[in-house]
């Protein structure tokens, strides 16, 4: 029996990967001018009078029509490039693949409009404004994007970025639609696991549990009043002197995703952003400069370019407060001190985590991590982030690790010690032992039926035409309707 994960992962996650189907693709359809009034052909051309009357040139053709989105061969051609670009192999990649894959990706997105889904335009231009800042920092200015995508203006790669995300963003929550409704119960698992033969049951790699305490260096209440003096001091040059907070955002915020862009951010009230940032830019009008205020990254100053209805296009600046060397050793010594009693069994790791561990997130598990990937707290050592392996490879069960040095979300440091609570060897899956995991594999199967049947269904209901040579295609889909 074949286990779909791999595919199914592959399905839930389209969207993300289509971003860099279009490089811009989707959105720059050409206008097709044919020769006749007849249905869209697979190669449109055009007649044109000149010196040498009646000559002929080939324009971008369209490869398919799904519902109301078309996909253009131009789209694949980019979608090669953009995979090579991405350094993935494409070496047994056809062109018939990714028609298909674009083709269940416009499937996607008309039936989420049919079924009502809107994205937020909030969050799509937010998207945008981190792309466009990414691309900027990779090439070095945004004359440079605009001249690499043979755009005019930025306004108008803008508008075409626009609708290529909010495409993905409608596929993509129509994928989540499906596969959110889908549950299993005990009983499914227990088949589902009795249906694998024995000699094809799933190999569970090294797998450990990590507890960790971290202490982070204390930051003086003098290095925060700079901080907040200097921001009063941009503020009241941008209010009294008419200073631009673009150029400032430019020259001196540490936000590292919006400096770029002079710190735009587009945002509504739904959008993951931190209570205080939200409250900060809801609560000004257009033009208003807020006073510095606090949130978990630093201190900020705030301005509103624009309200648009529920949406606000506003920009900040974000200054992090630092440590100093003093506080730095006197964190070093506490986890010193700690770690020493640990070891000499004075204290517990779990015990000691609740008392001194500054991470939220752990301290009252007494320092047990959770794994993000499968929100558990086993640890496959062959897919742990690369630096955590190295701090957990040779540590055996309870032992305690040196002091480490890391870094927090701000890049300040931040001292950890850890160790292994648990550690389970390679091995065949066992229902009893492994119930999550199967779990976890049961009920990808069970989406992956699901997202199968549900294109089956709307590709009957849905007009779709594939032209020319993506009629030759042996699709997984039928969408041909033979």
């Amino acid at each position: 029996m074949q286990l779909k994960t791999t595919n199914l992962k592959s399905i839930i996650n389209q969207a993300a990967i289509l971003l860099f189907t279009a490089a811009l693709g989707t959105a720059q359809a050409q206008e097709v001018v044919v020769t006749d009034s007849t249905a869209i052909n697979d190669t449109a051309e055009i007649q044109v009078e000149t010196e040498k009357p009646f000559q002929k040139f080939k324009v971008d053709g369209v490869a398919a029509v799904v519902g109301d989105f078309v996909v253009l061969e131009s789209d694949i051609d980019k979608m090669y490039i953009e995979l090579q670009s991405q350094g993935v192999s494409i070496k047994d990649v056809t062109n018939c693949n990714l028609a298909g894959r674009l083709m269940e990706n416009k499937l996607y997105a008309h039936h989420a409009i049919q079924d009502s889904i809107v994205v937020s335009d909030a969050e799509i231009n937010a998207e945008i404004d981190q792309q466009l800042a990414y691309m900027t920092q990779q090439v070095g200015s945004m004359e440079k994007v605009l001249e690499f995508y043979k755009k005019d203006n930025e306004a108008e790669f803008r508008s075409e970025l626009f609708e290529i995300n909010r495409q993905n963003k409608l596929a993509a929550q129509m994928q989540r639609k499906i596969v959110d409704a889908v549950e299993i119960t005990p009983e499914e698992v227990r088949e589902f696991f009795k249906n694998i033969p024995e000699d094809e049951r799933p190999v569970f790699g090294d797998e450990v549990e990590i507890a960790q305490i971290v202490v982070k260096p204390e930051i003086p209440e003098n290095e925060k009043q700079k901080i907040i003096d200097r921001l009063q001091e941009m503020r009241e040059d941008i209010v009294e002197n008419g200073a631009s907070f673009n150029t400032k955002a430019v020259l001196y915020s540490q936000d590292p995703s919006s400096k770029s862009s002079g710190g735009k951010i587009s945002l509504s009230r739904k959008d993951p952003f931190v209570k205080e940032f939200k409250d900060a830019a809801f609560s000004l009008q257009e033009g208003e400069v807020s006073q510095p205020f606090e949130t978990m990254f630093g201190y900020h100053i705030l301005t509103v370019d624009k309200i648009r209805g529920q949406q606000v296009d506003v920009r900040h600046i974000l200054l992090i407060p630092d440590v100093t060397e003093e506080t730095k050793e006197e964190a070093l010594k506490e986890i010193r001190e700690v770690r020493e009693k640990i070891v000499a069994d004075e204290l517990t790791f779990e015990d000691a985590a609740k008392e001194v561990s500054d991470e939220d997130e752990t301290r009252e598990s007494g320092g047990q991590l959770v794994n993000p990937t499968t929100g558990d707290t086993r640890f496959d050592l062959t897919k742990i982030d690369p630096i955590l392996y190295e701090q957990v490879a040779n540590l055996e069960k309870g032992e305690v690790s040196p002091v480490l040095t890391d870094k927090d979300d701000t890049g300040r440091p931040i001292y950890k010690i850890i160790t292994v609570t648990e550690r389970y060897e390679e091995h065949v899956a066992d229902y009893a032992k492994d119930f999550n995991k199967i779990k976890d594999l049961a009920l990808r199967d069970k989406q992956l039926k699901a997202i199968e049947k549900w294109q089956k269904e709307k590709i009957k209901e849905t007009y779709i035409k594939v032209n020319g040579e993506y009629r030759d295609c042996d699709y997984n889909s039928n969408w041909l309707k033979k």
